[in-house]
């Protein structure tokens, strides 16, 4: 009640249908929270979706009578045409249910807003003449995917969504993003084929970059001993960073900062576990088309370290051992450990004004 107390009026955003009769028992985001708090109700209706009266009407009738009774009235919302033509219909709907239509308002062209829980796909800008292509392999239990609103919305990027059973297509940029269960979401990548789509994009002179579960994936490892996203166990990760992950019980939230090599750049973290890096303390293991890593510090490898004398990704194998400072990332290979986008301005623009040259017979691009 303290916000109350601050402000002449307070609104409350619901999430997705007041009406779930399966949720009803659980409802904390809807008619729940209203009859918790004792506040009106506004249904917001989106017109643009179609069938907008048979969905209040069904709304209301799925409603318990407190819960109805708490109804203020309606918003029509995204309508566009002509008014007059709606009218009628409004009209009906008043006198249907006894509540009024408090509002109709207008499709509005070029407003970008967050989706709330589908990935939307479409472009927002015409990316006719994108000069930075990017594609963002869609898996199971991705999170986080407004990440990449701000992309989708750059005139200067065309940005694409990867639909499981769809090839990864050619592109200058592929960004893995978070995930709810990056050892489950990592086997499912691997019956796409997805990690040798990734490895052939790397070859032809793309870049990777992942976001927090994302990140985990292209590290040697990914281990969740306490099985805090489903069996307790390990995975190989797909190789293309040093790094191991170990899943943790607790979720740590912070803000952070880094740098970039055009710019600084803050956000917020909130990882579940703890990405150690993996450096080279002999010329035993060497990555290939690279020289040996001098003694104590970090490899960053162009492509997958070769595996000698045991296995990469253990700490205990011979010639790697866990630093414990960060990880330095290839140069093909960026990862982020934090959701959120980058502040800044000049965060995005080097990579949206960058031009790319395309020599290779099939397409794939390389750096210029």
């Amino acid at each position: 009640m303290a916000v109350c107390a601050r402000y002449e009026a307070v609104a409350v955003e619901g999430a997705g249908s007041p009406a779930e009769i399966n949720l009803r028992e659980r409802d904390i985001t809807n008619m729940g929270f209203a009859e918790a708090v004792d506040c009106p109700v506004i249904l917001v209706a989106d017109i643009d979706c179609g069938g907008i009266f048979a969905h209040i009407v069904g709304t209301l009738d799925c409603l318990s009578e407190s819960e109805c009774a708490r109804i203020a009235g309606f918003v029509i919302n995204r309508f566009r045409g002509c008014l007059d033509l709606l009218q009628p219909g409004l009209d009906w709907l008043e006198q249907k249910t006894g509540k009024p239509v408090l509002a109709v308002l207008p499709y509005l062209h070029g407003l970008y807003l967050d989706a709330e829980d589908a990935v939307q796909t479409q472009q927002a800008q015409d990316s006719a003449g994108a000069r930075l292509r990017v594609a963002v392999p869609v898996l199971p239990r991705i999170s986080n995917h407004t990440d990449f609103d701000a992309l989708r919305a750059h005139p200067g990027v065309d940005l694409c969504f990867v639909s499981p059973g769809a090839a990864i297509p050619a592109a200058d940029l592929v960004i893995l993003p978070g995930r709810k269960n990056t050892r489950a979401d990592l086997r499912w990548l691997r019956e796409q084929s997805w990690d040798q789509a990734l490895r052939r994009h790397l070859r032809y002179g793309g870049k990777v970059i992942g976001i927090c579960g994302g990140m985990q994936m292209l590290g040697m490892s990914v281990a969740d001993p306490h099985g805090v996203e489903g069996e307790r166990g390990a995975d190989e990760g797909l190789g293309l960073l040093a790094i191991d992950t170990e899943l943790a019980r607790d979720k740590t939230l912070r803000q952070v900062a880094g740098v970039f090599a055009f710019a600084d750049a803050q956000a917020r973290s909130a990882p579940m576990g703890r990405s150690s890096a993996l450096i080279c303390t002999t010329s035993s293991t060497v990555p290939r088309r690279a020289p040996p890593c001098s003694p104590g510090r970090a490899c960053a490898p162009r492509t997958p370290p070769r595996r000698i004398r045991g296995d990469c990704a253990s700490a205990a194998s011979p010639g790697w051992r866990k630093p414990r400072g960060p990880c330095t990332m290839p140069s093909a290979r960026w990862a982020r450990r934090q959701p959120g986008a980058p502040s800044g301005p000049e965060v995005r623009a080097p990579w949206s004004t960058r031009r790319r040259s395309r020599t290779h017979s099939s397409s794939m691009s390389r750096t210029a």
